[in-house]
């Protein structure tokens, strides 16, 4: 099969523009991740290359499938200006990093925690993963490959990850949402929990 990397590339381009910044992060044994920065109006996305370029596997599986499996990129929108987001680079491609590390399937509903703050000063240190198909469309490829999904990421407060934890995605996104959170602020505080 055809290296996909250029037409996710492409897709990305298509729906957000052109990036103005790019920065790649390599980790031992790994492939090499690029962060790509789209700025848009008072909204800048990142969005992560190179975590497609291979199927996740499940960890349990004992050969992996170097064709099958599901492909994702990741991508984070967040207002500039009032925090340092740019340094979101590292932590971002740790996360497009963590199938081919920790051997995990990154899908909508799951939580990833990046250990430490987000950006410096942020008051997140995980995020929830969404559905993908809003932002940007997800990549057909030829069969038997699955599809590439542009997988948003929403920024969680410690309190919010914990609280999904036990009631679950929806039921927080719920709140984001009765709540009018603005999940673009870059300095938001915790949504109303009790």
């Amino acid at each position: 099969m055809a290296d996909v990397l250029p037409l996710v590339e492409a897709r990305l381009r298509s729906a957000l523009g052109e990036p103005d910044a790019r920065a790649a992060v390599t980790f031992l044994g790994t492939d090499r991740i690029e962060v790509l920065r789209f700025t848009e109006g008072d909204v800048v996305r990142y969005a992560t290359l190179g975590m497609s370029a291979q199927p996740m596997a499940d960890p349990t599986a004992v050969l992996a499938d170097p064709v099958k499996g599901p492909r994702a990129e990741l991508v984070l929108s967040v207002r500039p200006g009032a925090a340092d987001t740019d340094k979101v680079l590292r932590p971002l491609a740790v996360l497009a990093a963590s199938p081919q590390v920790e051997g995990l399937i990154v899908a909508p509903g799951a939580s990833l925690d990046v250990g430490g703050a987000l950006w410096p000063g942020a008051p997140f240190t995980s995020v929830l993963v969404a559905e993908s198909g809003g932002l940007v469309e997800d990549l057909e490829l030829d069969a038997p490959a699955d599809p590439v999904r542009f997988l948003s990421l929403l920024p969680m407060t410690p309190n919010e990850a914990a609280w999904k934890r036990v009631h679950g995605a929806g039921a927080l996104q719920e709140r984001w949402l009765n709540g009018g959170t603005d999940l673009r602020d870059p300095s938001r505080t915790s949504v109303r929990l009790d």
